[in-house]
């Protein structure tokens, strides 16, 4: 079965950078599209960022778009998240998720795993 285990969330700094990791197993990671979801207090789970299988290429959501950069490592079967220039609004509980298909979908319902979450939060 596919397990996704993210790590490297942290307290930074506002202008500060961070990295994601989501270590894959049961599948490899380039197999399936791969993507990151956050969701802070009070708000619904909001899409952050995808890769397609194979080919490898990414989708951002607008809010993050510039600062945020997706990538997977193959032979290591993790996915990262690069962030950077960290706004306080970045603040959430991160989740990799993945599904059983090329391409990937602004919508976590239609992901077939999920990680455990990693918290991020950016102080001003």
């Amino acid at each position: 079965q596919v397990q996704l285990v993210e790590s490297g969330g942290d307290s930074v700094q506002a202008g500060g950078s961070l990295r994601l990791s989501c270590a894959t197993s049961g599948a490899r990671a380039i197999s399936m599209c791969m993507a990151w979801f956050r969701q802070a207090p009070g708000k619904e789970r909001e899409f952050v960022s995808g890769i397609e299988a194979l080919v490898g290429r990414a989708s951002y959501a607008d809010s993050v778009k510039g600062r945020f950069t997706i990538a997977r490592d193959n032979a290591k079967d993790t996915l990262y998240l690069q962030m950077n220039s960290v706004k306080a609004e970045d603040t959430a509980m991160y989740y990799c998720a993945a599904r059983s298909n090329r391409y990937c979908s602004i919508y976590g319902a239609q992901y077939n795993y999920w990680g455990q979450g990693t918290q991020v939060t950016v102080s001003s």
